[in-house]
């Protein structure tokens, strides 16, 4: 009854308390779910754990999958088909902050967490002094912070400081060892191994990380309050978040079907959850036939690999890349013709290669690959197409 609730409350954008009275006094709920009219129905709350036992037991695909399998039943699924998949954003549900409002925010919360978890500790412990109570008293916010770029990097490094004054406390030997277990202490480690240096010969010098020194965005923490989401930019677009990949079947005799939902992070490339998506789409008897896609999910890696599967990949490659490419000058790889059926290739210049190496597998690059080749002397002699 649960996920059924759970849909129903999905599809009219209803809180868990919402659906929860909706359950209780709407006759159209009470029909949906098959309930006496005088059922009370359930807390609220038993929404939000029922949601959380699905994640933790791997459990989400399973509303899904039985549906689906109800439908193939009476022959509304079947593969060999045509399937759409595309992915939009999802924003997560925390504020957007700067690197300084997120390192300040993370250290509010590692203090938060013990001044409930262990007070008596942290009174001993001495760490924080009343400057701390100016700093980290209330949820950090561009307008309580240093204006000018001295005086913020100057606040920056001191909260630095105080992070890892923290973090070395809490692994002290005299310290409860589960101090360093909660989990936000745990985020402020993450948070500062990924934000700060810490040099000197005792460790003293504190500073940001800058350009290269920085994380990549798939590893990166982006708010304290949900250490999952990542930054993400596509299209101009830049979010903090998530992204979600739906996969619709579109044959024009059936009916539209939702096959497959992906959730990932923001910072992971389209191009990964191919292989992930036909795994998923052959286990529910879906396998497709023509898999249409926009050029983040395309590659001659993927089209390969996809092609031995049986599986046509429709949609645009991705622009070329190479050097010559960026600059707009030279020969790029797009300027010579490739005769796959009759082995031989033809230069912008119009010579033909003189013999064609038999193809091998690119184990790097996950790809089959052939060499066309022809002479040095014969590439210089050709004649050069006007410009």
């Amino acid at each position: 009854m649960l996920a059924v609730v759970s849909v129903m409350q999905f599809a009219e954008r209803l809180t868990d308390r919402q659906a929860a009275d909706a359950v209780r006094s709407r006759i159209d709920w009470k029909y949906m779910l098959g309930l006496e009219l005088e059922d009370e129905g359930f807390h609220f709350s038993v929404l939000s754990g029922f949601r959380t036992r699905l994640v933790e037991h791997s459990r989400e695909q399973v509303v899904l999958d039985r549906l689906l399998s109800r439908l193939s039943g009476l022959g509304f699924l079947r593969a060999g088909g045509r399937v759409r998949t595309d992915a939009t954003h999802v924003l997560a549900p925390v504020r957007d902050v700067n690197r300084l409002e997120f390192c300040a925010e993370t250290l509010r919360c590692a203090l938060e967490a013990l001044a409930v978890a262990a007070p008596d500790w942290l009174r001993a412990a001495r760490i924080a002094d009343v400057s701390w109570q100016e700093r980290y008293g209330q949820r950090a916010d561009s307008y309580r912070l240093p204006k000018g770029d001295v005086e913020r990097e100057a606040f920056a490094v001191q909260v630095g400081s105080d992070g890892f004054a923290l973090l070395e406390a809490v692994h002290r030997p005299d310290a409860p060892a589960w101090l360093r277990q909660l989990p936000a202490v745990q985020v402020l480690r993450r948070a500062w191994v990924q934000q700060y240096h810490r040099g000197g010969e005792h460790g003293q010098g504190v500073r940001w990380r800058e350009g290269k020194d920085l994380p990549p965005g798939r590893l990166r923490l982006v708010s304290p309050h949900d250490t999952d989401a990542r930054c993400a930019v596509k299209r101009g677009m830049i979010w903090d978040g998530y992204k979600v990949h739906h996969s619709e079947t579109c044959d024009n005799e059936l009916p539209r079907l939702i096959v497959n939902v992906a959730t990932t992070h923001a910072a992971v490339d389209d191009s990964r959850l191919v292989a992930t998506v036909h795994e998923h789409l052959e286990r529910r008897g879906a396998k497709p036939g023509e898999h249409l896609v926009d050029g983040g999910y395309t590659s001659a890696a993927i089209i390969l690999t996809a092609r031995a599967q049986g599986i046509g990949i429709l949609g645009p490659l991705p622009p070329a890349s190479d050097r010559q490419t960026r600059a707009n000058e030279g020969f790029a790889l797009t300027d010579f013709q490739i005769h796959w059926d009759e082995q031989y290739a033809v230069c912008p210049q119009g010579a033909k290669s003189r013999y064609w190496a038999a193809p091998a597998w690119t184990a790097s690059r996950g790809l089959w690959s052939s060499s066309p080749n022809g002479t040095a002397a014969t590439a210089r002699s050709a004649p050069r197409a006007p410009a």
